[in-house]
């Protein structure tokens, strides 16, 4: 059995493409479980849901209450003098001897 000797140049260029070819796929590999979408950001993506589900129903609460008010305005169905009394209330016109009582 007879062997030829290969040179270092030549082998360097053998492995250069198969080198090259597992640098790109660990880069994949890399962004897929690191990177900003990657498979160890699901918890925090998840911890962030939790914060905006909470919030989402603030929102809505606050959303409810205001729509709530909004109708308590409508000139069809309110009492004037409520209406009054409220407006003043949220534009700060009301006098310090006032009573306003909060309607929630």
């Amino acid at each position: 059995m007879s062997r030829t000797r290969q040179s270092p140049r030549s082998l360097i260029m053998a492995a250069l493409w198969p080198a090259l070819a597992l640098l790109i796929i660990g880069n994949f590999a890399g962004y897929a479980l690191l990177g900003a979408n990657g498979l160890f950001a699901l918890g925090d993506y998840r911890q962030q849901l939790g914060r905006r589900a909470v919030e989402l129903k603030q929102l809505e609460a606050q959303r409810a209450q205001l729509a709530h008010r909004v109708a308590l305005l409508d000139p069809r169905r309110a009492d004037p003098d409520m209406a009054d009394e409220l407006v003043r209330k949220d534009l700060g016109l009301a006098r310090p001897d006032e009573v306003i009582l909060d309607i929630k």
